[in-house]
């Protein structure tokens, strides 16, 4: 194992190059820069050259490359160039709420859908298919709905018609049902994509083991219906399911963008949008580069559970 974990390492580095690359080259080709948005649209070219040049965006972009990927080597993501706080310690302050948001919404998208899923295909397997019928064009029907329209719409609903939940305010991380309450829609906005593509994965991987033989050898020895779905079924039906989880936390990185801006979360979402709107290269830099680490660091993981839940699964 320890030399398949060296070699998936080894396998990181030019992706996360890769990204850092084209994240560098693409913010350089925006229209605008950041020394136009802090000086404002009624100051002189002047100034605003005046201004680049202290920001030190006048030097040229193979230097900037340069001086970026050296500075990430030694972790130093450089300071923002609106604020003139540390990417770094941005990133530190913003990526609880991101990962508290992330987790909850894949910690419920599963234990929501993988009971949802395994009882459908077990009522198909049963000949009781109007079940399996409704939850599998539920759960398609779900998966169209955009996240921003959802979040809108639950905002309007929860937060101002009936005043559930609160639609602003403040992380409140020492009082937890008051965090509880600040995070209840986002997580519900990004937990219900996730319960519909990981009830049809799960419902689809369960029905195909539900028809091996050793299935029906179990239930032939009188073994109940409950042991059988959960205790053999959903183990061998258990793949899929990693895999989903692991392409689902991606999906629940990108999900989290934009429904922090919406709420206005004080996550990392919100620092990249305000970022690629204030033309802050290190900030969108530091951030973009953080997201690939953690999307790689959980495919890693996910390769490795992979081994725990089939033992036939070999590196």
């Amino acid at each position: 194992m320890s030399a398949h974990l060296a070699r998936r390492g080894f396998q990181v580095i030019p992706t996360v190059l890769g990204v850092m690359t084209l994240v560098f080259l693409m913010l350089r080709f925006l229209p605008g820069d950041a020394a136009s948005y802090i000086a404002g649209e009624n100051a002189s070219q002047a100034a605003i050259d005046a201004l680049r040049e202290n920001l030190g965006l006048n030097v040229p972009v193979g230097e900037q490359y340069v001086n970026y990927l050296s500075g990430a080597v030694r972790l130093d993501l450089g300071r923002s160039i609106v604020n003139g706080r540390p990417v770094t310690s941005m990133i530190t302050d913003a990526m609880p709420t991101t990962l508290l948001i992330g987790f909850v919404s894949l910690f419920l998208s599963f234990m929501i859908a993988v009971p949802l899923g395994a009882t459908a295909a077990y009522l198909a397997s049963q000949g009781k298919g109007k079940f399996d019928d409704g939850m599998t064009f539920a759960a398609m029907l779900l998966d169209q709905i955009p996240n921003f329209w959802l979040a809108l719409v639950l905002l309007l609903v929860l937060s101002l018609k009936l005043g559930l939940v609160p639609a602003t305010g403040p992380m409140e991380w020492t009082n937890p049902f008051a965090l509880a309450q600040r995070i209840a829609i986002p997580v519900m906005v990004l937990s219900i994509g996730g319960i519909a593509t990981i009830a049809r994965i799960t419902r689809t991987a369960v029905l195909e083991v539900l028809n091996e033989d050793y299935i029906r050898m179990a239930r032939a020895m009188g073994t109940p219906d409950r042991s059988v779905l959960f205790k053999h079924a959903l183990r061998n039906a258990a793949l899929p399911v990693v895999t989903i989880a692991g392409l689902g936390f991606g999906r629940l990185l990108g999900g989290t963008v934009i429904i922090e801006s919406i709420f206005a979360l004080p996550g990392m979402g919100t620092i990249l949008i305000n970022g690629i709107n204030g033309r802050d290269y290190p900030v969108v830099q530091g951030l973009v580069l953080m997201y690939a680490l953690m999307f790689v660091t959980v495919n890693l993981l996910t390769d490795i559970i992979y081994t725990k839940v089939d033992p036939r699964v070999k590196f």
